[in-house]
């Protein structure tokens, strides 16, 4: 997500206002401007990027849905320039924290299988993850099954649980990273809305 700031035009018709983030947290401010939804590739080690698309955003519109909508159709467009052809790489779509990832996933999971594409997303630091339960059972006093196992909150490393996989590697510039997959987890839902329907 992009902003087109302008503070000094109030009165434009349907000017929403843009979250602007700043570095401390209690100075974040809504500003007068135009959001877009922008797509940007660029390959290799490098903070480079090149629009390949961007929608604007009206005051009405979800975010998630223009996104969904814009990403379905770049990459009907790869296939159909040749862009992308199978045995290429997965088409790779790398989104900020301001992205619903999961509801993301959610609504483009009919893309043909034919056309791999990963969604990679950076989550809030204050997200809390629950673990799937498993085969469905009731617990010995009867009652409803679990809908849902652990608990992971990313802010108390004491609630991570050992990972499915786990790799590091030593970089040139930032020391070691380390690398920690979790299998079948799903996030906490803040509001049912925009996923009322089963998660596929």
């Amino acid at each position: 997500m992009s902003n087109w700031l302008r503070p000094d035009a109030p009165t434009s018709p349907d000017l929403p206002f843009c979250h602007v983030y700043r570095r401390d947290r209690s100075a974040d401010q809504f500003i007068p401007g135009w959001p877009y939804s922008v797509a940007a590739m660029e390959t290799g080690r490098t903070s480079w990027t090149a629009v390949l698309d961007a929608v604007r955003l009206g005051p009405a519109d979800d975010a998630t849905a223009v996104t969904a909508a814009q990403l379905r159709d770049i990459v009907v467009r790869l296939v159909r320039d040749g862009q992308w052809r199978p045995g290429d790489a997965d088409i790779l779509v790398v989104m900020d924290s301001g992205y619903d990832v999961t509801r993301l996933a959610h609504v483009l999971a009919d893309l043909p299988v034919d056309l791999p594409v990963e969604l990679v997303g950076r989550l809030r630091s204050d997200r809390v993850m629950l673990h799937d339960t498993g085969p469905r059972r009731s617990t010995p006093r009867g009652g409803q099954p679990r809908k849902h196992g652990g608990v992971l909150t990313f802010a108390k490393q004491a609630s991570w649980h050992t990972p499915d996989q786990a790799t590091t590697c030593d970089t040139t510039r930032y020391g070691k990273a380390e690398t920690l997959a979790l299998d079948r987890i799903h996030p906490r839902l803040t509001a049912r809305l925009p996923l009322a329907g089963p998660l596929r």
